[in-house]
Parts: structure tokens; sequence; C-alpha cells
């Protein structure tokens, strides 16, 4: 797949029915959640994050074409911190979801110092943070577990440094003419040669590892008895590294397996999508629609529960509604008939809020 010469100004279809796949996923995870539809859970952040990284890059490659991307940083800082805040909100709520806003917001500043290097340059960064970033995220995690601003970066698996390796695939693909009818191939055929090798392993060997791993860490004191002092001096209050975690293939575990698995999952699908809109691009509109109103949706979730719990004393989590015969199936197209009502009511989204917030901020960088 080659970098693209060409100017894209046409919006990606198959991009925004993607994200709107993702948080049609995202409800069903959230609220009916079963032993069915279990295979969301954690993939569709990890389709989500290589779709922001997709968008990333092609909005960097508008603002260099119109010349405009001295103020590009700009306006990635302006929506970092609106979409920080966004998500330190939701955190205020105290739901009974992880909100992954603030790590999102940080990966738009780390890309600022990637998004200028060729696509081959992009692909070798990112198979290197495979490799790393579920290392270094794990010592995050021990060192940075009650430090707000350093957790969102580097502190867990819900942090910027964890979902790095799948942002930075995603901002590898921007640069390639996606457009084109054989990237669309290509993407599946990559997205094959990295699920099921890895989707083997996990399901043949990561379950030793993983067993080996644990028992291996017994043998230390700190592990047999991980109670630490929150209030002693600092390192004395870090928690014991959980290395047994790089061998597990759970839900937003953060390890390179489970985000190698869930990369491939994505990319076989993104190219499946790409291939509908070569092909039967109206098939697309509903998801579509929701995708373009995904940071709506994604907080809408988040009001829901929230005011649930206020007026019944529940949590959401309560109703299992995956129990229900197609329960699933009606929490995914509730969320699609969301983002339709929010396609025809575009002063109702976030997205404009957002919009206008980095307008401001972009023409007061001007004036100064």
């Amino acid at each position: 797949m080659k970098p693209s010469n060409q100017t894209h100004e046409r919006r990606l279809a198959a991009l925004d029915a993607a994200r709107g796949l993702a948080v049609a996923g995202m409800f069903i995870q959230h609220f009916a959640l079963n032993q069915y539809n279990s295979f969301v859970s954690g993939n569709t952040m990890i389709l989500f994050i290589l779709c922001s990284g997709i968008s990333y890059t092609l909005s960097f490659e508008r603002a260099r074409r119109a010349g405009d991307n001295g103020h590009f940083p700009v306006k990635m800082l302006a929506r970092a911190v609106f979409i920080d805040l966004t998500g330190y909100i939701l955190i205020l709520l105290n739901g009974p979801f992880a909100c992954v806003l603030p790590a999102y917001a940080m990966l738009f500043l780390l890309a600022l110092s990637l998004v200028r290097y060729t696509a081959y340059t992009l692909v070798c960064i990112s198979g290197l943070l495979f490799l790393v970033s579920p290392v270094l995220m794990l010592v995050g995690l021990s060192l940075f577990w009650d430090a707000a601003l350093l957790g969102d970066i580097a502190g867990g698996p819900l942090s910027a440094l964890a979902w790095a390796p799948v942002f930075t695939a995603g901002m590898a693909l921007g640069k390639m003419n996606l457009s084109h009818p054989a990237a669309a191939g290509r993407m599946i055929a990559a997205g094959a040669a990295l699920l099921v090798p890895f989707k083997l392993i996990a399901v043949f060997c990561l379950p030793r590892w993983y067993q080996a791993c644990t028992q291996w860490l017994l043998q230390f004191p700190a592990y047999c008895d991980p109670q630490t002092d929150p209030y002693a001096a600092w390192p004395l209050n870090v928690q014991p590294v959980q290395w047994q975690m790089l061998f597990l293939d759970a839900p937003q575990g953060g390890s390179s397996f489970e985000l190698l698995i869930g990369t491939g999952g994505s990319l076989i699908l993104l190219g499946l999508l790409l291939l509908i809109e070569h092909r039967l691009a109206p098939a697309l509109s509903p998801f579509r629609a929701a995708g373009q109103s995904a940071l709506t949706l994604y907080v809408l979730q988040f009001l829901i529960a929230w005011i649930f719990q206020l007026v019944s004393g529940r949590s959401v989590t309560e109703l299992d509604i995956g129990a229900h015969l197609f329960g699933g199936a009606a929490v995914g197209a509730a969320a699609l008939f969301a983002g339709w009502i929010l396609s025809h009511r575009p002063a109702w989204r976030i997205e404009e809020w957002m919009r206008k917030f980095v307008g401001n901020l972009t023409t007061h960088s001007h004036l100064c």
C-alpha cells in the first residue's frame, strides 16, 4: 500500500461507519454484555482508536495542503483540552464505566511528534510500540496509579501509552491512499496476518505462560503480600508491577496479544467497510451517521448511567439487558438510532461545541 499523493477532500464513509460500529459496540459492552456478544468488549475501543489515528493524519494532511499546518498543533491542543475536560466531568459523575477520554486527549498531544513521519516510519514505530508499550504502561501503573495526569499518559491499560501502538498504526494508514480499491484487500490481508497467529498463541500458549509467570512472581514477598501504604514516601507507596498481565488476552488488559488481535480484527472490518463503500455506499448510512456523532454518543452512555443511578439508586449494569432475547441487538440499534437523530440535529452534538471551541482558540492564536 503506497502513500497517497492525491488530494482526499472527500470524507471516507467507511471510516465514519467503523466509528459508528465501535460506538454501538461500546453501548452493547456497557449495557447488554453477555456470552454471545462478548467479542465487542475491548475490541470496540481498539477499532475506535485505530480510526482516530487515521483521522488524525488526514486532518494534518488537509491542513498541510491548505498551507495551515503551522496552526495544526494549536488545533490539536485545543481539541485535547476540550476532550480532557469532558472526560474529567464524566469521571466526576462516578458512573460504572471507565472513562478513556483523558488518555485519548493525551494521545492527541503525543502524536504531534510523529505526524510528519512517513507511513513506513510510522509502521516501524507502531511495531516497536506494540512490544514496549505494554511493559512501560505496567511500570507506569505501578508508579503513577494515584497520579491523574501521569496516569493518563502512562498509568496502565487505559492510558495513552497503552493505546499508542494502535493509534500510531492508524496514523500510518492515514498516510496511504485508502480510497484506492486495492487498499481494502491489502488491509484485510494485513489484518488476517495479525489476527490468526496471535489468536492461536492466545488460545494455546498464553494460559500456560500466564500461569508460569504468576508462579514465578509469587516467589517474591512483594507479590505474596501486595499491601502498600498509600501515605508512605515515594517509592515506598507504589504497587508491585503486575508482569503477568503481559500474558493475558483480556479486554482492555493492554497486553501486546490483546492489542495485536484487536488491531487485526479492526483492519479486517475496516477493509470490508471500504469494499462496501466502493460497491454499496448507501448501506453504510446508519453506521456513518453514528460515527459522525461518536463523541456525543460516548458521553451519552455516561449520562444515561448517571441519571438512572440518581433516579433508581441502582447501576445500569444490574439491568442485565443482554439476558433478554435480542437485548444486545436492541441496545446497538438504539445507539444507531440516536446517531441518526443527531445527524439531523447538529446543534445537539458535542462535536459542534468542540469545533467552535477549537475555532475560537485558533482565531485567538492568529491574532496573537
